[in-house]
């Protein structure tokens, strides 16, 4: 079964079965569709990771090295379905035999990056979810990624930080996830990285370092 012929859902603000973590953030979106089994559970435990669309070798050796660990440790995994850490995040989630959620900044029957049909795909058969706040057909535009960053860190106990420039959207998720009261982590990054500026300045801002899996599952608790 391809993506598209599986069932949208929607779940309505002011519902009951509306999930509790949105209520807390501002401008919660008034509905929420998604396709993929919706649980509570799977919402439980949600740690955001995000990162650079241009994801260097480092990114991509450190997602490697932490998400396989996250999910042994039961944590469900979230992120923008965007190239780069974004996508490699949820692979390697579904690699290593979690569970993961996509928020995109489009309609659910809207492919987007179109590369991912794949991708859209095995998170629906792996268990997860894709969520959006928009209509199925709506398209994305420059505004929705960084109106749906609030929900991607809405939904996450708390951020990681992978890779990111200083004008990113991944400094928008770790701010909004500060405003939200949530932790923000950053993974250190090389200090001559084209990526690497955004990440750097969230540690120099209060963010905290993460220097292995350890340190994620000390602030979690």
């Amino acid at each position: 079964m391809g993506w598209r012929d599986r069932k949208i859902g929607v779940k309505y603000l002011g519902k009951e079965e509306y999930p509790k973590s949105l209520l807390e953030i501002d401008s919660p979106p008034k509905q929420l569709f998604h396709r993929g089994e919706w649980s509570d559970g799977l919402l439980s435990n949600c740690l955001a990771v995000v990162g650079s669309r241009k994801m260097s070798e480092y990114g991509r050796w450190v997602v490697h090295k932490l998400i396989g660990k996250l999910v042994s440790e039961g944590m469900v995994i979230v992120s923008g379905f965007m190239y780069g850490v974004d996508s490699e995040a949820h692979w390697e989630c579904i690699r290593t035999g979690g569970r993961t959620i996509a928020v995109l900044g489009n309609g659910l029957d809207v492919l987007y990056p179109t590369s991912n049909g794949r991708l859209y795909s095995e998170i629906l058969d792996k268990g997860g979810l894709v969520v959006s706040e928009y209509e199925k057909d709506f398209g994305p535009k420059k505004w929705t990624f960084p109106e749906r960053n609030r929900i991607v860190a809405g939904l996450s106990r708390a951020v990681l930080v992978i890779e990111g420039g200083e004008r990113s959207g991944t400094l928008i998720t770790a701010r909004l996830a500060a405003e939200q009261g949530k932790t923000v982590m950053v993974v250190p990054n090389p200090i001559d990285s084209p990526v690497s500026s955004g990440a750097n300045l969230l540690i120099r801002e209060g963010a905290v370092p993460v220097r292995g899996i350890e340190d994620i599952m000390e602030e979690l608790k």
